[in-house]
């Protein structure tokens, strides 16, 4: 009887420890990438906005950190800077500004299936050795 106990006693703290830590990554990982493609989508509706209206001069409100904004001025909107990957910010023209922004969600949206297909396979982990572990007791 003690070794079924000690048995899920390691069963549980490997669920608990491990699966469940694994799972919780696998989730805030793929938040971010959602918050990532969120962004992505912002940037091109803005763009198709500033098209439509054919206004080439902007004015807007800029997040400088910790939610302290300004007000800012764009004399010229025929191009735009979008933040590609690792800080580098590239000169887009609207029109290129919207294709990088669709591919960039395309790709992400690849990376968030990617990590809920880990997601769900860790919840089927944690399901199943669960079950294992309610047979262990009632035997």
């Amino acid at each position: 009887m003690d070794d079924i106990s000690d048995a899920v006693a390691q069963y549980e703290a490997f669920i608990n420890e491990k699966l469940r830590v694994d799972l919780e990554q696998a989730l805030g990982l793929r938040d971010q990438v959602y918050n990532q493609i969120s962004e992505y989508g912002k940037l091109a509706n803005q763009i198709k906005m500033l098209q439509e209206t054919g206004s080439k001069e902007l004015k807007t409100q800029v997040d400088l950190g910790s939610n302290f904004f300004v007000q800012a001025k764009i004399p010229d909107t025929t191009y735009i800077y979008v933040q590609v990957a690792f800080g580098f910010h590239v000169q887009f023209t609207l029109p290129e500004a919207i294709a990088f922004a669709d591919k960039k969600q395309l790709q992400l949206q690849k990376l968030a299936d990617e990590h809920t297909r880990q997601a769900n396979a860790l919840k089927a982990q944690i399901h199943v050795m669960q079950q294992t572990l309610q047979q262990l007791m009632l035997a």
